[in-house]
């Protein structure tokens, strides 16, 4: 399966974002000048009046991205460093020492939506994240139908692996008074199972360097860190997008030799990744 979660990313652009072009400015200026005056002719490159009426649109240009900004930043989505902290601020949080700005906005979606007197999905998640600034996913989930709850995690370290001290500092932060519902049971575990080895066969073009292939396991492990997520299936197709850069002819997934499907609660992570040189082709 792959994750389902609340994101902003499929809205439209606010409509108090204008779309701007400097030509459009420019071309509307003269236009209103000639409105002006009918008889003007001096429309020529070199004229004083285009020159003066050049300098107005870049200022007018400028003006109006000012505008789009300041209301980029009041805006989750759009917020970026300090206007994202004051945005979340009004929500009561505070950005992590190291945490990122999609981070953040994660958290801060999590904390809107968990506002209650406690026990929601996302107010364990907006907790569970807020306890340690190396936690990238959280799945929260029930074990049989009973009210014995599941804090599934994944690191931004460590291959994806909480360690010791996450799992202990998300353990007291979701069960301490004021955050556990009543009848939750809680228990905090890591959401990685066994990690997936990769193994592929590249054939470069005739005149690609052969540096393309060194610099493919980096590629995949950076792609799978940016991307990847609880409940993130790993496909041999999006492998072979990830790496099928200029100069790169073919290639073959060995393994996976199908897609590692997981379910909303479990997370893959990466093994070793083979990259073996197959040979040149067009």
């Amino acid at each position: 399966m792959t994750q389902t979660q609340y994101t902003l990313e499929g809205l439209p652009v606010p409509a108090i974002i204008a779309t701007l072009s400097y030509e459009e400015i420019r071309l509307n200026t003269i236009n209103k000048l000639v409105a002006i005056d009918p008889t003007y002719s001096g429309l020529l490159e070199s004229d004083p009046a285009i020159k003066v009426i050049e300098a107005a649109s870049y200022d007018d240009l400028v003006l109006r991205q000012r505008v789009n900004d300041a209301a980029r930043a009041n805006l989750l989505f759009f917020a970026r460093g300090a206007d994202l902290d004051h945005l979340a601020a009004f929500y009561d949080v505070l950005r992590l020492v190291g945490e990122t700005d999609s981070a953040l906005q994660t958290r801060t979606i999590l904390a809107i939506q968990g506002r209650s007197t406690g026990g929601t999905e996302e107010q364990y998640k907006y907790v569970a994240r807020t306890a340690d600034v190396r936690v990238k996913d959280v799945a929260v989930y029930q074990v049989n139908g009973g009210p014995k709850l599941r804090v599934a995690l994944l690191s931004a370290v460590n291959g994806g692996v909480p360690d010791a001290p996450m799992l202990a500092a998300v353990t007291a932060a979701v069960t301490a008074p004021g955050v556990r519902a009543i009848n939750d049971v809680i228990e905090v575990v890591s959401a990685t199972q066994a990690p997936q080895n990769i193994v592929l066969d590249v054939w470069l073009l005739p005149n690609a360097p052969l540096a393309i292939i060194d610099s493919m396991e980096t590629l995949i492990r950076s792609a799978w860190f940016d991307e990847s997520g609880i409940g993130f299936d790993l496909n041999p197709s999006w492998i072979t997008a990830r790496v099928h850069l200029p100069g790169v002819s073919r290639v073959v997934v060995l393994s996976p030799a199908g897609p590692v499907v997981e379910n909303d609660n479990h997370a893959a992570t990466l093994g070793t990744i083979t990259v073996n040189f197959a040979g040149r082709s067009r």
